[in-house]
């Protein structure tokens, strides 16, 4: 039985979900996405996303992080493979859990690390210089990092424009997209509920970035 027909832009955004899948494995967010469409609502990317679920073509797993699983493509094929799961397999790395990004500051000597977490190499690469954080909060939720979730964060002092960073402000960890103003940082929750932070150079507030978020990983 042929599916009901979509959109041109349901189709738009089946297309954006099938090659971001391809290129990294993984579906892009619904921020993203929104990004992508200029949809500024993340109520109007789920009702696009909803009615391409209900037509057919997309699936759509809610206890799982970036899980947008496209069945077909709208062209008359059936596409891409399914996102690959973060399910541990071979070639598996134990990376150090330092601590909670949004409960004080971290210890960054792995030595002193409060257990370990094991990971697929495939989800984060080989670099040794990953560890591992326990999200506490919802300020990233849009961009798919929910309460719980473990992220995989590179060490690293320094960041692009709108990376996923962990940060240190005045002695406190936070995990947000960094944005650099002129005279000040922007540090961007992803909760359409939260204010941004703003980091004035005249302030002197001690803050530096620890790393760029290269994975998350939820346990389900």
């Amino acid at each position: 039985m042929p599916l009901e027909p979509l959109t041109e832009r349901q189709q738009e955004i089946l297309d954006f979900i099938s090659r971001e899948t391809n290129k990294n494995g993984y579906s892009p967010t619904i921020r993203e996405i929104g990004e992508r469409m200029g949809i500024r609502s993340t109520n109007g990317v789920n009702d696009h996303l909803k009615a391409l679920e209900r037509k057919g073509y997309l699936k759509r797993e809610a206890d799982k992080s970036r899980t947008l699983r496209v069945l077909k493509s709208g062209h008359g094929a059936v596409d891409a493979a399914p996102v690959r799961a973060l399910t541990p397999q071979n070639n598996l790395l134990s990376i150090p859990l330092l601590g909670r990004v949004a409960a004080g500051e971290p210890i960054l000597a792995e030595e002193q690390a409060l257990g370990r977490v094991h990971i697929d190499s495939f989800f984060i690469g080989t670099t040794k210089k990953v560890f591992a954080l326990k999200v506490v909060g919802d300020s990233m939720i849009e961009d798919g990092i929910h309460d719980g979730d473990y992220l995989f964060v590179k060490k690293q002092p320094v960041a692009e424009a709108g990376d996923i960073v962990v940060a240190m402000i005045e002695g406190e960890a936070t995990c947000k997209r960094y944005f650099p103003e002129g005279d000040r940082i922007r540090f961007q929750p992803a909760n359409s509920r939260l204010r941004p932070i703003y980091v004035n150079r005249d302030d002197f507030r001690e803050t530096s970035i620890l790393g760029v978020v290269v994975g998350v990983y939820r346990q389900v």
